[in-house]
């Protein structure tokens, strides 16, 4: 994530409305102000898409119809938590 620490996406990102939680790359001489909280909050929904993608049904786009992929969305992330 730091990698993606650049002036222009950010100034593309408040252009936008939308706040910033990308952690500041070490070797910045003037480093910025962020979110941990949200930081860690969007390192959930990262980790939770990664473990979908797991799934090779999801990861391909194997079903066409939006209603059966997202059935089978709905069914691999009940498998998920319930093996957690």
């Amino acid at each position: 994530d730091r990698a993606y620490d650049a002036r222009s996406l950010r100034d593309e990102l408040a252009a936008r409305r939308i706040k910033a939680v990308i952690p500041p790359n070490p070797t910045r001489k003037h480093p910025h102000r962020y979110d941990k909280t949200a930081y860690k909050g969007r390192n959930v929904i990262e980790r939770m898409f990664c473990r979908l993608k797991d799934f090779r049904r999801i990861a391909t786009r194997y079903d066409k119809r939006a209603d059966i992929f997202l059935s089978a969305i709905l069914l691999a992330a009940a498998i998920t938590w319930w093996i957690n």
